[in-house]
């Protein structure tokens, strides 16, 4: 409770003991009404704030020792091969993108074997789009008939196989779901995205759009067994607007505990959620431009990020990130103590481009050898700097050297005694030389990696 005064639950100093006080005797009944009123008002105030059940505790620890998933963009717009925003950006009118469900047959989908690929690259977990801004649902609604199963040749619920598939192989699964929606006849007044070339009326009620959207996330949190947790976008489209955050998160949380809810609004964490995210950005970065006044909190954290410019499938865009390039961003995550959410865009028939494919064995040879340095650690103890970052666990510190040509690396004091330095890769060990000036790793050259060279720090 977050009281000052004497009077909260939680001070020890009842409103017995309160009654006994000169001020609030019975002898003067309104001064007595008015303690009355801000003890309700109190406790009132404390059972409204948000407690974490134990089994959503417990997911924070996991997410955070997770540290890596797979974001997953996937739906109709996938037939244009042209982003996820296609509709937007092109300006599509309603009438004519209704028309794209009846060309969406993802007939080679391999449930299995996108796990598996998770699996293989060292992926912990999967964010996928449960609906997107178009507001067409990859699962099988019974609140709008603008689905997957109802309005596709293929009439298969692909979040269901999914869903029964990450069971199997021991990975979680998130549901990516829009608050925004350029589709539905309630969304409104408009945001600044989906305006009146949608051809949509200029009327709505926001309210019952907010009602559909819940009845939604209640087939999701009920139909699809446990759900590690919701990954809202789009507030950002209405920031004024009264999403009636309570009322859905307190559902979210009702109907599973442990599902973890966050929000890429952009802004501080607000009361019910449970990790916070950075969109294309570190924590404490606006490289972006988009969270100019987001400040980092407490709460467990997530970075994403795409494989090459494009969250939904993009024909044209063959601008893959480099394996050093994504390794050196799981790096940098980990040592700024968050998550690292890669993205794919499947292609319309249900495949993973093979090039995203490639990309993430190569990230997984990666994290078959040092996923040591980087599952269950906590960032620290030094912050990040230029040449790179630290991880920790137990009595273990790695420092990750990301950028550095010379062979001696020299760091401020780290608090705790240093008991052996060696390289992570070989176990070979390494000089060093530790004072009250600080400690200096000696690196030959020879054994310097181009993409992290790990040194193995014990601390005694």
């Amino acid at each position: 409770m977050k009281h000052s005064t004497k009077l909260g639950l939680d001070s020890g100093y009842s409103i017995l003991d309160a009654c006994k006080t000169p001020l609030f005797s019975i002898q003067h009944p309104v001064s007595l009404l008015f303690l009355l009123l801000l003890f309700v008002s109190g406790f009132v105030q404390a059972q409204s704030k948000y407690q974490p059940a134990p089994e959503n505790l417990k997911n924070r620890e996991w997410f955070q020792d997770a540290k890596f998933g797979l974001f997953i963009h996937w739906g109709v717009y996938s037939v244009l091969g042209d982003g996820e925003w296609v509709m937007n950006n092109k300006q599509i009118p309603i009438k004519t993108y209704e028309k794209l469900p009846a060309f969406f047959n993802p007939v080679d989908f391999d449930p299995v074997a996108w796990v598996k690929m998770v699996k293989d690259a060292g992926m912990k977990y999967i964010t996928i789009t449960s609906k997107h801004h178009d507001g067409f649902a990859m699962f099988d609604s019974k609140i709008s008939d603008y689905n997957i199963v109802r309005r596709t040749p293929y009439g298969k619920d692909v979040l269901k196989m999914l869903a029964d598939e990450c069971k199997k192989q021991g990975i979680k699964l998130f549901f990516y779901h829009s608050q925004l929606d350029w589709h539905h006849p309630d969304y409104f007044p408009r945001g600044f995205t989906g305006g009146d070339w949608t051809g949509r009326e200029e009327k709505g009620d926001m309210n019952k759009y907010l009602d559909d959207m819940d009845a939604q996330l209640s087939e999701l949190l009920t139909n699809y067994g446990d759900v590690g947790g919701i990954w809202f976008d789009g507030m950002w489209d209405k920031k004024d607007a009264d999403w009636r955050l309570s009322k859905t998160y307190s559902l979210i949380h009702q109907l599973q505990p442990g599902a973890l809810v966050g929000s890429n609004h952009h802004r501080t964490p607000y009361e019910g959620e449970d990790f916070q995210m950075f969109e294309k950005d570190l924590p404490g970065h606006n490289t972006t431009g988009f969270a100019p006044e987001q400040k980092v909190g407490d709460l467990p954290k997530e970075t994403c990020e795409t494989i090459n410019n494009s969250w939904g499938f993009n024909l044209r865009d063959a601008s893959y990130k480099s394996q050093k390039e994504l390794i050196q961003y799981l790096v940098k995550a980990a040592g700024y103590g968050a998550n690292f959410l890669l993205n794919v865009g499947p292609m319309p028939n249900g495949k993973i481009q093979p090039e995203h494919i490639e990309l993430l064995k190569q990230v997984g040879d990666w994290t078959k050898r040092y996923g040591e340095t980087i599952y269950g650690t906590r960032g620290g103890p030094l912050s990040a700097r230029e040449w790179g970052v630290m991880t920790q666990k137990a009595n273990k510190i790695y420092v990750h050297i990301l950028n550095w040509q010379d062979e001696t690396l020299t760091l401020p004091k780290l608090g705790e005694k240093i008991a052996s330095a060696k390289l992570f890769s070989d176990k070979s060990p390494v000089k060093f030389l530790e004072n009250d000036f600080g400690l200096s790793l000696q690196i030959p050259k020879a054994k310097m990696d181009e993409v992290d060279t790990v040194v193995e720090l014990e601390v005694k």
